[in-house]
C-alpha cells in the first residue's frame, strides 16, 4: 500500500541523525505543555484553577518542579541493590524514547532536493517493534520495586508485572484486524492504506476501543494505576525514588502516553491524512499528527478526571474475561470479512 515513487531511497546517515534529534527535542518540549495541560484541565474538571502562581497562568510550573528534583539529595536504601535501583529508571525512559522513532509525523518530503521521510524509520514490523520495546519497559518497573528494598515497592512491581502482560494481549490483538485490512506491518503503509480506503476506526471501531482501554492499563493511567496506588501502596514501585531518578518514571510515562496516542492515531485515525479528502501541503503533516495526538491525549485526562480507581480483581477480571474475548472476536470477524 506505500506509494511506490517513496518505496524505496535511502537517506543520508546525517539526515537520521539531524531527526533523531529533532523528534527527541520536539517530544521533549512537549513534555512540561502536556504536565501543564494536564493539571489546567483537571482543575476545570475538579472546578478549581489548577497551577496559576509559578510564571504568567502558572506555565512556568513544570520549569519549578524540575529545578526542584534535580536540586535534591540523591539517596536510596540501606537494604536496595545499588546498580539495579539507578538503572531501572533508565530502562523506562530509554524503552519510552526508543519507540518514537517509529511513529509516522508525515509522509516522505522533499527537502532542499532531497527526499525525507518525516519520522524516525519506517520498520517493516512497526507494532511489533513497539511491543518488544514495551516487554523490555516492564524491566523498568520490575527492577525498580525490587531493588528498592521494600515491600511495598516490591508489591507495586509485581502489580505492574501482572497488569502490563494482561492488557498487552488485548492491546496487541486489537490492532491485528488493522494489519489484516491494510495488509502490511508499515506503519507509513498503514496511513497510505487508510488514504486508499477510509480511517480504520470505522470498520474497526471495537477495536479501537479495546486499544484505547488497554492502552489506560499499559500506562498505569487511571482508572487503571493500581501499580502505584497511594491508598494501598503508598506510590508503588518508585516509593524509595526521589529527585531526578522519580522524574525519569513521571518523563517515562508521559513519554509512554504520547506513543500510544500516537499508535492509536496513526493505526486509526489516519496518521497526518486530513478528513474530508483536504490535501494540505506537506509541512502541515507534523501539525495534523500533533493535534490528533493532542485530542487522544485529552481523552487520557478527561477519563483520569472522570472514573474512579478500580479494585485489582476487577482490573484483572476485565482484562480476560472482557477485553480480551472482544479482542479475539474482532479478530476472527475482521479475518472472516476480508477474506470472504
Amino acid at each position: 500500500m506505500i506509494t511506490p515513487a517513496f518505496a524505496f531511497y535511502v537517506e543520508p546517515w546525517w539526515i537520521q541523525i539531524i531527526k533523531s534529534l529533532v523528534i527527541f527535542g520536539v517530544v521533549f518540549g512537549l513534555m512540561p505543555i502536556l504536565i501543564v495541560y494536564e493539571r489546567k484541565l483537571l482543575g476545570r474538571f475538579q472546578n478549581r484553577y489548577g497551577p496559576n502562581r509559578v510564571g504568567p497562568f502558572g506555565l512556568l510550573q513544570p520549569l519549578a518542579e524540575i529545578v526542584k528534583f534535580a536540586t535534591k539529595e540523591p539517596f536510596r536504601p540501606a537494604t536496595s541493590v545499588a546498580f539495579l535501583f539507578r538503572i531501572a529508571p533508565v530502562i523506562a525512559i530509554v524503552t519510552a524514547v526508543g519507540a518514537l522513532a517509529i511513529i509516522p509525523w508525515g509522509d516522505v518530503q522533499k527537502i532542499f532536493g532531497t527526499n525525507v521521510g518525516l519520522y524516525g524509520i519506517d520498520v517493516s514490523i512497526g507494532p511489533l517493534y513497539v511491543f518488544a520495546l514495551a516487554g523490555i519497559s516492564f524491566y523498568g518497573i520490575m527492577l525498580g520495586g525490587w531493588a528498592s528494598g521494600s515491600k511495598y515497592s516490591f508489591l507495586g512491581a509485581m502489580r505492574g508485572a501482572a497488569q502490563l502482560i494482561s492488557y498487552e494481549v488485548s492491546q496487541g490483538l486489537s490492532l491485528v484486524g488493522v494489519i489484516i485490512l491494510a495488509q502490511t506491518l508499515s506503519l507509513t503503509g498503514i496511513v497510505h492504506a487508510q488514504e486508499a480506503s477510509t480511517w480504520y476506526v470505522i470498520p474497526q471501531f471495537v477495536g479501537f476501543l479495546i486499544f484505547m482501554v488497554a492502552s489506560f492499563a499499559e500506562t498505569n493511567r487511571a482508572p487503571f494505576d493500581l501499580v502505584e496506588a497511594d491508598a494501598e501502596l503508598v506510590a508503588g514501585y518508585f516509593t524509595e525514588y526521589g529527585g531526578t531518578a522519580f522524574v525519569a518514571y513521571l518523563f517515562a510515562e508521559y513519554a509512554n502516553m504520547i506513543v500510544v496516542s500516537a499508535m492509536a492515531v496513526t493505526m486509526f485515525l489516519g496518521g497526518w491524512l486530513m478528513p474530508f479528502g483536504i490535501n494540505p501541503p506537506g509541512w502541515v503533516d507534523p501539525i495534523v499528527v500533533i493535534v490528533k495526538i493532542s485530542i487522544v491525549l485529552t481523552f487520557f485526562i478527561w477519563i483520569r478526571a472522570t472514573l474512579p480507581r478500580l479494585r485489582y480483581d476487577q482490573l484483572m477480571s476485565f482484562g480476560w474475561k472482557v477485553l480480551l474475548p472482544l479482542a479475539t472476536i474482532n479478530l476472527l470477524v475482521t479475518a472472516f470479512v476480508v477474506v470472504h
